[in-house]
């Protein structure tokens, strides 16, 4: 018999069995430890051209740790209040910083330093990744092309274009490789090529053998939105997509987000857990960023807007939190 579905008022849809799940209370009592089989640090992989860029440089620069896990600091990261969230609930997560906008193989030698790096400050062997966008991409090169399959236990990827991203593509017919050229002498922009179907699809072919063959467990997140609720600036991106692909987020159509079901290699066959996020969502909304379009509405004086944001914020952490827990599982996410 189907499970009935559950609609609600913000125009989120769920399973009846997700609801327990992902409206649990903000500040639970911290978790034990015990128990856990795959117990080794989180790692979350920004993507391309991260937005908290500059502030992050500066804290980084100045020392100041603390704005990893801090509950205003974290609030305007680039992965918006997952981390400390996750650490309430006693998960050893830590975030990771690589070049802005380089080129995937730049940016993969930087989270193999990165992961490297929390390999020695926890006295762990392996880590989880859990990466968004161009991170995922990241994550997967440095697994295959840096030798880290056997520092990294699972990658679970969000909205990654794993097929490439057709905007790229435009990107790129129409002249902005040229463009990239001429400030390439101070600033490496080149993802923007790393990010075109025809190299991604090179390098999911170039990789097929090793990521069937290795012992990571991969598993993806994707999701979409309609044209009329997807962050403005997303808007003509999301038409380019619709045209060509169908269902996206606005930046990446869910084809390339669910990437394939299976690898397959000489005999050799990986699953690629492929879920869905109970929300629908653009590219901005699956690191915890609400409705940007409507995100100045959101205080005291606008309380229906104020409680959808908090809404979405709960769900998109718990979502996270269900990921961070789930990998900790041997051969069960």
């Amino acid at each position: 018999m189907r499970k009935k579905k559950v609609m609600l008022d913000y125009h989120f849809e769920f399973e009846d069995d997700d609801l327990q799940q992902l409206f649990e209370p903000f500040n639970p009592p911290k978790e034990e430890k015990n128990g856990r089989q795959n117990d080794y640090p989180i790692v979350l992989a920004h993507g391309f051209a991260r937005p908290d860029y500059l502030i992050d440089s500066i804290f980084t620069t100045l020392n100041f740790s603390i704005y990893d896990f801090s509950f205003v600091s974290d609030r305007f990261h680039y992965f918006k209040g997952i981390a400390s969230f996750l650490k309430k609930h006693n998960i050893d997560v830590h975030h990771s910083r690589v070049s802005w906008a380089a080129d995937v193989k730049t940016r993969a030698k930087d989270l193999k330093q990165e992961v490297e790096r929390i390999l020695k400050e926890t006295g762990k062997e392996k880590v989880h990744i859990i990466a968004h966008s161009m991170g995922g991409l990241d994550a997967r090169y440095m697994i295959v092309n840096q030798k880290m399959a056997d520092a990294v236990f699972s990658l679970t990827t969000i909205g990654t274009p794993h097929l490439g991203s057709i905007v790229a593509d435009y990107a790129v017919e129409q002249g902005l490789d040229k463009v990239l050229g001429l400030v390439g002498s101070f600033m490496n922009l080149e993802g923007v090529n790393s990010l075109t179907t025809r190299a991604c699809n090179n390098f999911n072919i170039f990789a097929r053998e090793a990521e069937a063959c290795n012992d990571v467990i991969y598993q993806v997140f994707y999701s979409k939105k309609d044209y009329e609720d997807v962050f403005i600036p997303f808007q003509p991106s999301w038409k380019l997509i619709n045209k060509n692909a169908g269902d996206n987020d606005g930046l990446v159509s869910v084809a390339s987000q669910k990437w394939t079901k299976y690898l397959r290699f000489n005999g050799r066959v990986k699953i690629i857990r492929q879920k869905k996020l109970p929300i629908n969502a653009d590219h901005f909304d699956q690191t915890g960023w609400w409705n940007l379009n409507e995100f100045h509405k959101a205080g005291w004086w606008n309380l229906a807007a104020l409680n959808d944001k908090n809404k979405h914020e709960e769900i998109i952490k718990n979502v996270y939190l269900k990921i961070a827990k789930d990998v900790y599982k041997l051969g069960s996410i």
